[in-house]
């Protein structure tokens, strides 16, 4: 006989099964279809944002340089706290020149774009290239050609550009004729020479670009930014990423690199260190190396970690999926001990127990298959929910669809979840023999005590797995309550912004024109109550510093006179979005004219430096960020606000006026309070701009509560993912330990009904059965709770205003799954104690 006869025994018996007892077979499938389906959704979304490599060839040999610690000049960027992510110009230059370690090296920095095609104008985002950019990354054009070195011959030299593949597809309907046309960029015109690749939108994963510059026309693409770059070796703002040569290891390449890096920084950059510079500190500079990491990811690509939020989400739903296998194994053992008869029968004309175990397995992999093709619809409709609800949470970074690694996941989950419920059950019921069905026939519950006792662990499993989603689901909506009440001392119940790029043609007096005349359309609407602006929305993880430099006689050093520094407040914006002046007054035009060095500070800003409301008025000393330092007088004193980082403390907090004439920053952002609904307000900002100047783009319209809603989305996709699936757990572990109970009490009618005739109370039989599902709910839930420790400690960082152990949360879980617990057994144990003395008898 082939070998594959037992299975397709089974696969016959399992449809046999589905028309004779669907009730078993329709909860079967629909529990895998839910498990397979929730779990193979969350993969989705966890490989799009934490897995997925670049779009580009062999993306494993791609690797980003930084250097640890460099003291002098740079920025850190890319949310490296321990290390300098950028580098000089020149730096750059000398690395692509001599270097032999790599098959190539690119740099390149992301920038705001205006881009206006013709009379349209539109905002984006913007990447400037070195010239190997793209052959070190190894993409070919979708059309036309890609930027290479011949194009970045030397600043502001070669006035090209290559646009993104969906902005040729939305903005120019993929007309090939596209090449040869001007495109402005930032005032600059370029000429449009090719269309990168589908799907790919640059090194950096989590800025997504839509056109591509020759590195050296920075000058026009952020004239802001200190044009001393192309001669300062301190000047650093480029990313640099390299591609490893085949033969080359990482580690190998860390140690050539290096080599030449000290010697760089040894002849060239130490030559640029002011001569009364600290000897310790120019030692430290030079003994300083270059870091390689893996970059296949992209640079700043999120950290794969197990406190990341999208692993912890995983996690969950893995637990539900290994819920749902416990679940449906135990009904199958249940059903196996219902089939003893059938299996024995078998087993004494011949059938071997190898071939009772591929039957079996194969049942199971009938209803498994079924469940898997389900799962398919249900995790895209899970996808599609998650993108509806909270698509800010994730950015750009996720689609909901399912891609060929969501599939295989798919398939490889379907395999494990045959072998996780089927296996045991199979292997249980294939040692049924004659002798033990006869004996089942006097009374005895099939299966025994040992079988009995079994099922009863796998009921403790679903309840510890359940606790530990019950206390990360509170913990998180504990997190998220205490979030939605923190108070961030801005309004934003009745304001609306929006942002717009005035770089094409506008600057000095014009500039100042088109910024005033934008504030006077605005406050000439009905129902506008206020305007005002600044050079970038609030709620963001940007941020200036600035330092005290003296104050009343008293020098600071270091750390001890740091701020944020808020450049460029316009008129009216602490009116606009409800920040109260509490001693002096707002910023006025004549702020803003040369010479005039007013500053307004913080409630935060007092207490860092032991000041009173009274210093309005004094003068300090100070340097910050956008702003030319020294003496300057305050002004104002605001009351304490969240506009940065919200879940920190406020911090001491400098605003300064925006100078005349200056466009350093390439947007203004306008603030609406409005005593209209802000929402209803919207739909008046593009025309109004449109009538001033139709090439203005309009970018950012939105209330102030959906951007602010926007930084919580994060929290309210984990709270309600982590919600939902601890709900299903939860239900799940209910179904499972009332379909056990219940098949329990059917095995025990005998004994039960013999307790009754002996003088047992019905009450105390449905104690009885009580104290029995007690013993088991306290053990899981004390292994739940454990377990809950530790998983709440990997969660602690993503929590607001709570420990990963808060003693709600846990209690909380506690109660609810004691109830659970206790409904799905009540029942069971009613019927327990209302069995009757004759139905017991005929059991005999």
């Amino acid at each position: 006989m082939s070998a594959t006869a037992p299975i397709v025994t089974g696969i016959t018996q399992a449809s046999r099964q589905l028309v004779r007892r669907p009730g078993l077979a329709i909860a079967v499938i629909a529990m895998l279809a839910v498990g397979i389906g929730a779990t193979t959704a969350i993969f989705s979304v966890f490989y799009q944002v934490l897995l997925e490599p670049l779009s580009v060839p062999e993306p494993e040999r791609l690797v980003e340089l930084r250097a640890l610690g460099r003291p002098i000049g740079g920025r850190v960027g890319l949310g490296y706290p321990d290390g300098l992510a950028t580098f000089s110009y020149l730096m750059l230059r000398d690395l692509e020149a001599q270097q032999d370690t790599f098959a190539g090296i690119a740099g390149h920095h992301d920038f705001i774009a205006n881009l206006t095609r013709g009379t349209e104008s539109i905002g984006g985002t913007g990447t400037m290239i070195s010239g190997s950019y793209f052959q070190v990354l190894g993409v070919t054009p979708a059309l036309g050609r890609l930027i290479g070195p011949q194009d970045v011959p030397g600043v502001g030299e070669s006035n090209v550009v290559v646009i993104s593949y969906d902005y040729w597809q939305s903005m120019h309907g993929g007309d090939p004729e596209v090449l040869g046309e001007t495109l402005v960029v930032n005032t600059r015109p370029l000429t449009i020479i090719g269309v990168a690749p589908e799907g790919f939108y640059g090194a950096m994963t989590n800025r997504p670009s839509t056109v591509f510059v020759p590195l050296t026309l920075r000058e026009f693409m952020q004239p802001e930014e200190d044009l001393s770059w192309t001669e300062s070796r301190f000047n650093n703002w480029i990313y640099l990423f390299a591609r490893l040569r085949p033969e080359v290891t990482i580690e190998q390449a860390t140690t050539r690199i290096n080599i030449l890096y000290a010697g760089i920084l040894e002849e060239r950059d130490a030559v640029e260190i002011p001569p009364d510079a600290d000897a310790a500190l120019r030692a430290t500079f030079l003994d300083h190396r270059l870091v390689l990491t893996p970059a296949s990811r992209g640079q700043g690509a999120q950290p794969l970690s197990a406190s990341n939020p999208l692993t912890l989400l995983f996690g969950a739903t893995a637990l539900v999926f290994l819920i749902v296998c416990v679940n449906i194994a135990n009904l199958l053992l249940a059903r196996g001990a219902a089939r003893a008869g059938e299996l024995a029968i078998r087993a004494s004309i011949g059938a071997s127990q190898r071939r009772l175990i591929a039957q079996l397995l194969g049942e199971s992999a009938v209803f498994a298959l079924f469940g898997g093709l389900l799962a398919i619809p249900v995790a895209m409709v899970t996808l599609r929910v998650i993108a509806a609800l909270e698509a800010p949470a994730l950015g750009n970074l996720f689609t909901p669809s399912l891609d060929p690694q969501a599939l295989i996941f798919a398939a490889a989950v379907t395999i494990g979840a045959v072998l996780l419920f089927g296996l045991l059950p199979a292997l249980r019921a294939s040692h049924t023999d004659p002798g033990s069905v006869i004996k089942g026939q006097s009374g005895q519950p099939a299966g025994g005590r040992k079988l009995a006792r079994f099922r009863s662990a796998l009921i403790g499993v679903q309840i510890s797995l359940s606790t530990v989603l019950l206390v990360l689901a509170g913990l998180f909506t504990l997190s998220l309550a205490n979030v939605s009440r923190m108070d961030l001392g801005v309004d934003v119940e009745s304001t609306l912004m929006f942002a717009v790029l005035p770089r094409a043609g506008y600057e000095g007096e014009r500039l100042d024109a088109l910024h005033a005349r934008i504030v006077d359309e605005l406050e000439a609407q009905p129902g506008v109550l206020s305007v005002g602006s600044s050079p970038m929305p609030p709620f963001g993880t940007f941020g200036f510093g600035g330092s005290v430099v003296s104050a009343f006689g008293v020098e600071f050093e270091g750390q001890e006179g740091v701020f944020q520094s808020f450049p460029w407040t316009g008129p009216g914006f602490f009116e606009t979005i409800s920040i109260p002046v509490l001693a002096g007054r707002e910023f006025e035009a004549r702020d803003s004219e040369p010479g005039a060095g007013a500053i307004i500070v913080n409630e935060a800003f007092l207490r860092r430096f032991d000041l009173e409301r009274s210093v309005v008025g004094q003068q300090i000393e100070v340097f910050a960020s956008y702003y030319r330092g020294g003496s300057v007088e305050i002004v104002g004193v605001v009351g304490d606000a969240k506009l940065r980082d919200v879940k920190s403390d406020v911090l001491p907090q400098v605003f300064t006026p925006r100078p005349q004439g200056n466009g350093a920053f390439g947007s203004f952002v306008f603030y609406v309070r409005t005593a209209l609904d802000p929402d209803s307000q919207l739909a008046m900002v593009r025309p109004l701009i449109a009538r001033i100047d139709p090439s203005l783009p309009v970018t950012q319209l939105q209330t102030m509560k959906e951007l602010l809603g926007n930084q919580f989305s994060r929290d309210r996709l984990t709270a309600l993912l982590s919600a939902v699936f601890a709900g299903l757990a939860t239900a799940l572990a209910a179904v499972g330990l009332y379909a056990v109970l219940t098949y329990i009490v059917g095995e025990r009618t005998r004994e039960l009904g013999l307790r009754l005739a002996l003088g047992a109370s019905p009450a105390r039989l449905l104690a009885l059965v009580l104290r029995q599902v007690g013993r088991i709910a306290t053990v899981a839930v004390v292994l739940g709770l454990a377990g809950a420790f530790g998983v709440g400690r990997l969660a602690e960082s993503l929590l607001f205003g709570l420990s990963g152990y808060d003693a709600i949360a846990f209690g909380l879980a506690v109660v609810l799954i004691s109830l659970v617990a206790l409904g799905a057994s009540y029942l069971p144990a009613r019927k327990a104690a209302n069995v009757s003395p004759m139905e017991a008898l005929r059991e005999q």
